[in-house]
């Protein structure tokens, strides 16, 4: 089957493979292991993965509990468990399903992680609330978010470049995933579930592209399809050239684009 055949027939699946390949490395897969310690993972828990995604910290909590363990990951996406299926791990339990409504019993789980998810369900508090439902008395819940725009310039700078160039939605789609990143409405939305005790510890990473086309098609290739934003290649080049601009102060003699990642981890633990 030729490249676009595949894409004709799977486009969302493509999307989800993007996201691994440019996203994942770039962002996400670094604070694998810090939210498995904030959660205080270790061998033979049973834990459960909220909005998984392609799974690198599905697969990050599986080495964890070992053999004696069992790691369950679910995501409303069909498109990216495929992806995450793809990338081996048979002992992790692959499941769809909305985090406002996890298809498990109570108490059910020594842990409970979830790595940039909350601020993009449709009710953060709820899905808070069937965290804390499914998590074992003692039980530790980490919940992983991104830090506001106002921390990190290269990203207000590209949201600022979508709302001009494209669209005020388009801008949006790219703020969203900030948007718990003030502690204060982070720690509310707890309080709003009704979870008290809650710690957040703030954490600063490094994101990393490997130059500034690369960062504009994670966007474009690898999110904005989820959120049916789909740009055509004119638009793209338009969006690209002032993001080279922009981002000119991140970007290195050999094109690579850097530039701090801060990120708050929220625990709690269940009495």
């Amino acid at each position: 089957m030729e490249k676009e055949d595949r894409e004709a027939a799977d486009p969302f699946e493509t999307v989800a493979e993007t996201y691994e390949q440019l996203l994942v490395p770039a962002l996400f897969g670094q604070w694998a292991e810090p939210v498995a310690n904030s959660a205080l993972v270790r061998e033979g828990q049973r834990v459960l993965d909220v909005a998984c995604g392609t799974g690198v910290l599905a697969r990050a909590l599986a080495k964890r509990v070992g053999p004696a363990g069992a790691v369950s990951a679910l995501d409303i996406n069909p498109a990216m468990l495929a992806v995450a299926r793809k990338k081996g791990a048979p002992a992790i339990d692959w499941k769809e399903g909305s985090a406002e409504e996890l298809p498990y019993g109570d108490a059910q789980f020594d842990a409970v992680a979830s790595q940039f998810g909350l601020m993009l369900f449709p009710d953060p508090e709820r899905a808070l609330q069937e965290m804390m439902r499914v998590l074992a008395p003692g039980g530790r819940l980490a919940v992983a978010v991104f830090d506001s725009l106002d921390t990190l310039p290269a990203y207000a700078a590209m949201t600022d470049i979508y709302a001009r160039v494209v669209g005020k939605e388009v801008g949006q789609a790219l703020r969203s995933p900030f948007s718990l990143g003030d502690t204060d409405v982070l720690a509310s939305c707890f309080a709003d579930a009704g979870i008290g005790d809650v710690v957040i510890t703030s954490l600063e990473g490094k994101a990393r592209f490997q130059d500034v086309s690369t960062m504009v098609a994670s966007d474009v290739r690898g999110w904005f399809p989820f959120a049916q934003i789909r740009l055509d290649d004119q638009t793209v080049d338009a969006v690209t050239r002032e993001a080279e601009e922009v981002l000119a102060p991140f970007t290195g003699p050999d094109g690579t684009v850097e530039f701090p990642l801060p990120v708050h981890i929220a625990t709690v633990v269940r009495a």
